[in-house]
Parts: structure tokens; C-alpha cells; sequence
């Protein structure tokens, strides 16, 4: 599943304004303080004097004004224009500062009390006619600047850091939120804000899209599904593995439904505090309510929706055990409310409370798998639309090359195909570009420059030819579409690369088969060099899965019988097991004496085919990649022609059909792997670039068994 939109619309998004800066802030603060303390605190720009140099200026005629400031016991002296404009005066006065008030007072005259100065001035001035005399004014209590602010400074400076920081949490800046922890942090998409994707940007699992969006119909067309009783799906669990779509599904429910989409992830309920989750969850269904009808998406709610019987602690407060429980009671409880559908996705639904999953809840489990042939031709036409390409591109080989691709891969194959043929400064992408993405995003990087020595190259050489003949000779093998002994990614010193069947059962001939070529490797190194090597790991890692998968899950074995010990809802770090010590035993002997049967009959097979070994390893050592051609040239034609996955479909017929069973004239076209291009494809290049090379996907780790059917390629 992918989006169909091949270029994106660029949204013009107004830049937003620089905020203000803390240190602006401070800045501006301090010039304020500067300025107001040079112009409230007069006190502090006056020039003390003495008793003397007072009754001078007074009996001088210079003084004007006179205030007595009884509780400061000092008197301010303001001169006249005349004495201002006298040397005297001019020389002493700069000295004040750059903030001074040329207003007055300049000077100013210590007492011991304003009683005493009265007396003091009243002697002075009967030496100074009646009409020159000399007034003065009483100030009882005056407060200079740096007085209020010792006083309430303090608790000015408190309250506007509290107002400071209650704002800084009411705008839900960095450091605040401290009030809004509770609050619910899903995105709303309405009218006004809506999303631009729809189902017809959706390619791929066509059923997944009809039942999501018969939810969508059912909002906007309710009568259709009412008349006749129904009722509308209270929930939809999307569930399938990383990359197939599930998101942008519901994308696309967004785009498409008319009513408020809330979209949010499960650990956004995740919090330190305790309450905080399930507080969350209450606020959303708030306002979910409050918009009403109206879509509520959850993605990764496995987050939250975790078995409440794992991992728990006798006596503990399991924080996302409260959470799921409000999110049940809001789902579903005795006082819930209709008109809020819930969308959720996961890809780990084994995980998931089962309470969660019941019905009245969650009313469908739409299963969104990896596509198949026919899906991922869809998928790659949508992802071609937007690149530059050359004629020979097909969507169809294209898909046939990638089984088992998600969207989110063939997503990525396009771009690393339209990259390399930037790279190689091409006008239009074109096949080889497409081939050596694929190789770039199954196997990693190549390392064209990795150093290994003679003899390794010749172990990596005969170990790959082993696979490749093995796989040859095998009736129910996958055909293989490439043999390598170029190092790629981190580890892999060569590998073998095989087209596999797009089927859903496998019969045990088939199974051990599989086996046997993966140990075609290690045969090949023990018949040759009469020893082993450490090449063999993932080979012996994945035929030891398989194994035990055929002994204790699908009941093969004939000891063990028809019995399976998996169990589908057993939790990862169980430590029991359910069978005794004495079967434990049983199930090591047969799975040891399975694999050496299936060790055995390889190196049977390949003692028979020493000389077609042989000259494929030495093809190897000198062209170092090998195609299916190739392989046909150097030991002839497959003994099994089976038509290959994309031959059967475009044929139209069923894969058991041989080409020489198919009517005349009727013959499909040729694989992708036997489309062999003239120039590189016979002689491969050293370098591990040839075009017209197909290639096809490493398998997928397994889990829970090492369930069949996935693509193989041996590492060494």
C-alpha cells in the first residue's frame, strides 16, 4: 500500500515572528533600572558639603532654595542662574555625572536635626538684609528610589517571575506545560485543517481499503446502512507488518471523512507522572465528544494496549495498566457515549490486551499484509510516475524482482534507482539502475575495495557454487536468478540470490529441499577442501529454525506426530516449555538426525555434480558474478521447468503448467531472470555492475519458527 500522489504540493507556511530572547528581556530590564534610579533618586546626583562652605553660598547671595528633609537629616541646597554661571561653581559641578538635574538641588548639607539647622540658619541670616533673606521648606518623610526598592524590590521581583512563569506555562513554551500535563496532545483535522490524501491515493490491498472506507461512507451517508438496523463500527484495528500502509491509510480516512479527524501516537500517553496517561485519554474522549461524530486515530497503540497479565509486579501501579483501562471505559464503559470511531494500528496485535480486542471495542481487525504480485505492480506504477524513465522500465519485471517488498521498500527502490542514475549523471532512469537498488537495499553497500585473500575467495567461490548447484538439482527449490562472490553490507563475503513462489503452503519434500540447498555451501567446502569454515553461520542459523519448526510446529515428524508445541499467544520471555525433558530430548535427536539426512543427501547430490561444481566455482573466481544464463551455459537447462510466479500470472495460468505444456502461441513472456541482456550478462564484470541483472531479496528474518516461503540468500 502507497500513496499514488506522485509529487507532493509544497504548503506555504507564514514564517513565524522571532520571539523575544531572555537576554533581550534582561537587557531592557536593566536600561529601565538605570534610568529610573538616575532620575527618581535625586538624592544620590547631590554634592555634600560642610557647614562652612553652606554659609558662604548664603552669605554669597548664590543660594536659592533651601529644603529641609527632617527624616534623611540633610538640607538640599538648589543655587540661582547667577552662581551656576560662576567658575567656582562650574568646576565642581561636572563631577556630578552624566545624569544630574540641572534643576537642582546640587548640593546637599548634613544635619543633626532639622530644629538645630533652623537656629543654625536663622544666626546666619541676620547678617543678610531683610529683602535678601533666604527661605526654606520642611519635608517630613521623603523615599528615594533605591529606599522602595530594598523595601518591595523583592517581592516585585517575585511576582513577575511567578507571572513570567505562568505564562510561559498557559502558551506551552519550552520548560512550561506544567498546568497542561494532563491535557490530550492528539492533532485535529477538520474542515479548516484537513488532510490532502484520499483512497485514491492509496495503491495496493484493495479489500484493507473497502472495509476502512465503508467506515467513511457509513459518516457520510448513514441512512444507507441504518434503514435496514445496522449500526456503525465503533472501532477499526489496523493491523500488519511495518511499511504495508497502515498509516497512510489512515491518511487517507482523514482526507476523506468529513467530520473531525483526532490524530495522536500511543506513547503520547506515555508520561513520567503518575496519571498523567490516563488523564490524557479522558481529555481526548473530551473532546472527541465535544465534535462528535467524529474519528479518533491511535498509531503504535500497542504503546498502551499491552497485555495487563505481562510483566507485571505483584503490588505495583503499572502506569499504561491505568491508562488502558480509562482508554477501555472510554471505548466502551457504562457511560460512553456514541459518535467517536477509533482507528488504531499496530503491527504487533500478539501484544495487545484482550479487552481491547473484543467486539463493542474494536469491531474489525482489518489486516493489512505485504502485497503480492499484483499489489506491488500497482505500487510501482505509483512511484514511477514522478522519475524520468527509460523505455525498457516495466512494472511488471520490476515487482517480480522484489517478493515480499512492502510499500515502504519499493518506495525506497525508486528513490535509490533515480539517486544512483544522478550519480552516473544519466538523463533517464534505467534498468541497471533499478537492479543494483534492489542489490542496494537488500544486501547493503557494495565493497568493490574489501581485500580478502586467494584463498578465501576460493572457500567464498566453491561455497556459493554449492548453493547455486544444490538449488539446481533440487526439484522444489527456488529458481535462482544470481550467484556473487562480491563482498556486500557488513559481512557478506558472497551470496546467491533466488526468485521465490508466492504460495501459502508447503508440503515436507519441499521444506527439506530448502534445507539442502542451504547446506550446499558447507558440503561443497567439506567435498573440496576436505574441511569447513565459518561461512556456513546464517546457512546453519536458518536450516536449524526450519528444523525445529517441521519437529514442533507443523507436526512433520513422524516420532513426534501430529502435534504442535507453538503457541501464538505465549509471550516472547516465557521461560516454560510445553513438554517434558524426556520429549525435549526426542525433539534435539530428530531435529540433529533431519538435518544430518538432509547434509548427507547434499553431498550426495553434489559428489554426483563434481564437474558441473567445479566449473561453475572456477566461472566465479573469474567473472565473480554469475547469472541464470550463465548457469544454463556451463551445466544445461533445469531439470524442473516450472513456470516462474511472474510467467503463471501473466499467462494467466497455474505455476504446476510446464512452458511446454502451455498451447502454442500461448507462451508468456520470459521472466525477469531469463530477460538477460547481450552486453554483461554472459560475461559478468568483476566489478559486480552488469546490465540487464536481475535480482531479487534477501528473506526476511524469521520469527516464531522460521515460517516458509521467504527468499533466500546465503552470506558468507
Amino acid at each position: 500500500m502507497t500513496d499514488k500522489t506522485p509529487k507532493k504540493k509544497k504548503i506555504n507556511i507564514p514564517p513565524t515572528p522571532p520571539r523575544p530572547t531572555m537576554q533581550m528581556w534582561v537587557l531592557a530590564a536593566l536600561v529601565f533600572l538605570i534610568f529610573g534610579i538616575a532620575y527618581f533618586n535625586k538624592s544620590n546626583t547631590t554634592i555634600p558639603i560642610n557647614q562652612q562652605q553652606f554659609e558662604e553660598m548664603v552669605l554669597s547671595h548664590d543660594v536659592e532654595r533651601l529644603v529641609v528633609v527632617d527624616n534623611k537629616r540633610f538640607v538640599e541646597v538648589t543655587l540661582n542662574q547667577s552662581a551656576l554661571e560662576n567658575e567656582k561653581y562650574k568646576k565642581i559641578i561636572p563631577s556630578r555625572g552624566a545624569f544630574a538635574l540641572e534643576q537642582g538641588p546640587q548640593f546637599h548639607l548634613p544635619i543633626f536635626s532639622g530644629e538645630s539647622f533652623k537656629e543654625d540658619l536663622a544666626k546666619l541670616q541676620e547678617k543678610i538684609p531683610q529683602e535678601q533673606r533666604i527661605g526654606y521648606e520642611i519635608v517630613t518623610d521623603r523615599t528615594g528610589f533605591t529606599d522602595f526598592f530594598v523595601n518591595w524590590g523583592i517581592v516585585l521581583i517575585m511576582i513577575f517571575g511567578f507571572w513570567f512563569l505562568m505564562r510561559r506555562v498557559s502558551s506551552g513554551g519550552a520548560g512550561g506545560q506544567i498546568f497542561n500535563i494532563g491535557k490530550s496532545r492528539a492533532a485535529l483535522f477538520d474542515a479548516e485543517n484537513k488532510v490532502k490524501i484520499t483512497f485514491k491515493d492509496v495503491a495496493g490491498l484493495e479489500e484493507a481499503k473497502e472495509e476502512i472506507q465503508e467506515i467513511v461512507e457509513f459518516l457520510k451517508n448513514p441512512t444507507k446502512f441504518t434503514i435496514l438496523g445496522g449500526k456503525i463500527p465503533k472501532g477499526a484495528l489496523l493491523v500488519g507488518p511495518p511499511g504495508t500502509g497502515k498509516t497512510l491509510l489512515a491518511k487517507a480516512v482523514a482526507g476523506e471523512a468529513d467530520v473531525p479527524f483526532f490524530s495522536l501516537s500511543g506513547s503520547d500517553f506515555v508520561e513520567m507522572f503518575v496519571g498523567v496517561g490516563a488523564a490524557r485519554v479522558r481529555d481526548l474522549f473530551k473532546q472527541a465528544k465535544a465534535k462528535a461524530p467524529c474519528i479518533i486515530f491511535i498509531d503504535e497503540i500497542d504503546a498502551i494496549g499491552r497485555s495487563r497479565s505481562r510483566g507485571q509486579v505483584p503490588g505495583g501501579n503499572d502506569e499504561r495498566e491505568n491508562t488502558l483501562n480509562s482508554l477501555l471505559v472510554e471505548m466502551d464503559g457504562f457511560a460512553t457515549d456514541s459518535g467517536v470511531i477509533i482507528l488504531a494500528a499496530t503491527n504487533r496485535p500478539d501484544t495487545l490486551d484482550s479487552a481491547l480486542l473484543r467486539p463493542g471495542r474494536f469491531d474489525r481487525q482489518i489486516s493489512i499484509d505485504k502485497p503480492d504480485l499484483v499489489g506491488r505492480t500497482e505500487i510501482f506504477k505509483v512511484h514511477l510516475g514522478p522519475l524520468a524513465l527509460a523505455d525498457d522500465i516495466d512494472a511488471k519485471k520490476l515487482s517480480a524482482q522484489t517478493p515480499g517488498f512492502a510499500g515502504a521498500e519499493i518506495a525506497n527502490v525508486c528513490n535509490e534507482a533515480a539517486l544512483i542514475a544522478a550519480r552516473r549523471n544519466k538523463t533517464k532512469v534505467e534498468m541497471q539502475d533499478f537492479n543494483d537498488a534492489i542489490d542496494r537495499v537488500i544486501g547493503g553497500l557494495e565493497k568493490k575495495n574489501k581485500i580478502i585473500s586467494p584463498e578465501e575467495k576460493r572457500i567464498v567461490a566453491y561455497h556459493e557454487a554449492g548453493h547455486a548447484i544444490a538449488g539446481w538439482f533440487l526439484e522444489h527449490c527456488d529458481p535462482l536468478v544470481k550467484v556473487s562472490i562480491v563482498p556486500r553490507g557488513i559481512a557478506a563475503l558472497g551470496y546467491a540470490q533466488y526468485l521465490p513462489k508466492e504460495q501459502f503452503l508447503y508440503t515436507t519434500e519441499q521444506l527439506i529441499d530448502e534445507m539442502c540447498m542451504a547446506l550446499g555451501g558447507r558440503a561443497a567446502e567439506e567435498l573440496v577442501f576436505g574441511k569447513i569454515s565459518t561461512g556456513a553461520l546464517s546457512d546453519l542459523e536458518r536450516i536449524t529454525k526450519m528444523a525445529y519448526s517441521i519437529v514442533t510446529m507443523y507436526g512433520m515428524n513422524s516420532k513426534i506426530g501430529n502435534v504442535s508445541f507453538y503457541d501464538s499467544k505465549q509471550s516472547e520471555m516465557a521461560f516454560n516449555k510445553p513438554y517434558s525433558d524426556v520429549t525435549a530430548e526426542i525433539i534435539d535427536n530428530e531435529v540433529r538426525k533431519l538435518i544430518q539426512e538432509a547434509y548427507d543427501r547434499t553431498k550426495d547430490l553434489l559428489r554426483s555434480k563434481t564437474r558441473e561444481l567445479e566449473t561453475v566455482a572456477q566461472e566465479l573466481l573469474k567473472k565473480e558474478i554469475l547469472f541464470q544464463n550463465d548457469l544454463e551455459r556451463l551445466v544445461g537447462q533445469r531439470p524442473f521447468a516450472a513456470l516462474t510466479t511472474y510467467q503463471a500470472h501473466t499467462a494467466g495460468t497455474d505455476r504446476s503448467q510446464t512452458l511446454s505444456e502451455l498451447e502454442p502461441g500461448s507462451h508468456p513472456p520470459v521472466s525477469p531472470e531469463q530477460n538477460v541482456q547481450s552486453n554483461g550478462q554472459s560475461n559478468g564484470q568483476s566489478n559486480g555492475h552488469s546490465n540487464g541483472k536481475e535480482r531479487h531479496p534477501e528473506p526476511e528474518e524469521e520469527t516464531k519458527g522460521a515460517t516458509p516461503g521467504t527468499t533466500y540468500s546465503f552470506d558468507v
